[in-house]
């Protein structure tokens, strides 16, 4: 184990000695030590089961720990309870926002201390006091829409701005940025050094290392429950926190895939839905691997409605292996050969609670549409594909919705490729998993080409671009602006087209 010193000069706002935490004999956490600084950003690193969120409900009151102290405001506790850290200055924001999303913007920061006289509530006060709380982070929204109608950023923003109005001062984010546009996410990183800027300590949680290194002083890795590097972000490269984390290198190399065939598996041209989408062409060949890369909130947000038959555009064509297939039609989409694999396998993607297996078996398969069926004759037809597609579930075939990240973007990944699609567009294939499950993800996509799939992607990650890809589409303002072969373009000038530039 290997631990940085502490930066020298202000004190920690808090301290963390030897925390130890079991579950039914299962070591969780193994005599982990952490320091937190206030205005500095301490980034939180392992793989799914490392310890983090553990830690996380340690620190925030919800698990007590076996052993170890935890110390603020020159005294050691041997744990904390929620209302002991929320009074100490400890909040937390987690993935899962946690907002009355009936009520106002202003309703949510204010509540549990509404403004009142005599009973009544002062509501010009409440609302004053809300646009304070969000002004004074650089926050612009109105505070009289719903939570509902937010943004999933807009939502974190909000959340954030009611803790810090608490007097959280300690404020722990956990994948702040997961789900998110590049622009969305960039917004959340921008509100995270204002944090700093003001003496907050912020315990970062992401599985984005590109991320981490852009907005974290301080990064701590936890491997197995275990602190196994603690040192300033600009001591560190992304090849060393993959190797604290896993433990060993994991690679994820340009695949060696056949050449590209002559013929077109999938065609979009002129595609138009009167907004973000304008005039948006693309042709991929059979066993081709085509990135959409553009500014973020642009055409590649909007495709995977328009392609997988959800919503109808104003205007466009869709040809998959030369046959015409109509839009705004799921099962016409279906049928001509196209799967299209949702970025968001929360809300679309997966069914939270039906099993890892009927997950597997939902698309085209018999089982899908006969929902009473034998569970041996599901666990038979599942099992294979959770062999081939690498899925790691616990014991017996739990709820989807237990398995980590990657472990439910393998089960979206085998539930609609399993099914020999012609093409197939994927949206941020690898949003929010670890830098294995990555690796593996990848590994597979490579495998779908190399059967002769036509793959169109969006990816908001220049490196899987550059991984994978073998050409990019550049879409600006809605429309197809240019095209490049993936060896005819660097890292840097990437990032410049997906930030709207163009390269040099």
């Amino acid at each position: 184990m290997t631990s940085a010193e502490p930066p020298a000069g202000p004190v920690p706002l808090l301290r963390v000695r030897g925390v130890t935490k079991s579950f039914g004999g299962a070591a969780a956490l193994k005599g982990v030590d952490l320091d937190l600084y206030p205005g500095e950003v301490h980034a939180l690193m392992g793989m799914n089961g490392a310890g983090k969120s553990t830690l996380v409900q340690v620190l925030s009151g919800v698990h007590q720990p076996d052993g170890g102290t935890v110390e603020t405001g020159g005294h050691a506790y041997p744990g904390l309870t929620v209302r002991r850290a929320r009074r100490l200055g400890i909040a937390s924001v987690p993935q899962r926002r946690e907002l009355a999303m009936g009520l106002t913007v202003a309703e949510n920061i204010m509540l549990g201390d509404l403004p009142a006289t005599g009973g009544a509530v002062r509501w010009r006060t409440l609302r004053a006091e809300a646009r304070e709380a969000l002004a004074g982070l650089g926050i612009g929204i109105d505070v009289t829409r719903t939570a509902g109608s937010l943004t999933v950023a807009e939502q974190t923003m909000v959340e954030v701005a009611r803790e810090v109005r608490r007097g959280g001062r300690i404020l722990i984010l956990d994948e702040p940025t997961a789900c998110l546009s590049a622009k969305d996410a960039q917004q959340i990183r921008d509100l995270v050094r204002t944090l700093r800027d003001d003496g907050v300590a912020v315990v970062y949680i992401s599985h984005y290392i590109d991320e981490v290194m852009a907005v974290a002083d301080r990064v701590t890795v936890l491997r197995d429950g275990a602190l196994v590097r603690s040192a300033p972000a600009a001591d560190l490269d992304a090849a060393s926190l993959v190797r604290a984390m896993v433990g060993r290198d994991v690679v994820s190399r340009r695949g060696q895939r056949p050449a590209p065939k002559d013929e077109i598996g999938l065609a979009v041209r002129a595609l138009s839905d009167g907004r973000a989408i304008r005039d948006f062409t693309v042709e991929v060949r059979k066993g081709e691997i085509v990135a959409v890369l553009g500014p973020a909130g642009d055409a590649q947000s909007r495709l995977f409605d328009l392609l997988s038959g959800r919503r109808r555009p104003r205007a466009g064509h869709l040809h998959v292996d030369g046959t015409a297939v109509p839009f705004g039609r799921v099962r016409a989409s279906l049928a001509g050969g196209l799967r299209c694999v949702t970025g968001d396998r929360r809300a679309l993607g997966l069914i939270a609670g039906l099993s890892v297996d009927e997950n597997l078996m939902l698309a085209g398969d018999r089982f899908a549409r006969r929902r009473l069926h034998r569970l041996g004759a599901l666990a038979r037809r599942a099992a294979p594909l959770r062999e081939t597609y690498g899925v790691v579930a616990p014991a017996g075939n739990p709820p989807v919705s237990t398995l980590s990240g990657g472990n439910q973007q393998k089960v979206l990944l085998a539930k609609w490729l399993q099914t020999e699609p012609v093409a197939c567009f994927l949206e941020d294939p690898t949003n929010g998993v670890d830098v294995a499950a990555m690796a593996d993800i990848h590994a597979l996509v490579d495998d779908l080409a190399s059967r002769g799939v036509a793959v169109l992607m969006a990816s908001s990650s220049p490196e899987e671009v550059m991984r994978l890809a073998d050409r990019v589409v550049v879409v600006s303002a809605g429309r197809t602006v240019a095209e490049h072969d993936i060896n005819a373009i660097t890292r840097d000038e990437l990032v410049a087209t997906a930030l709207g530039g163009q390269p040099q």
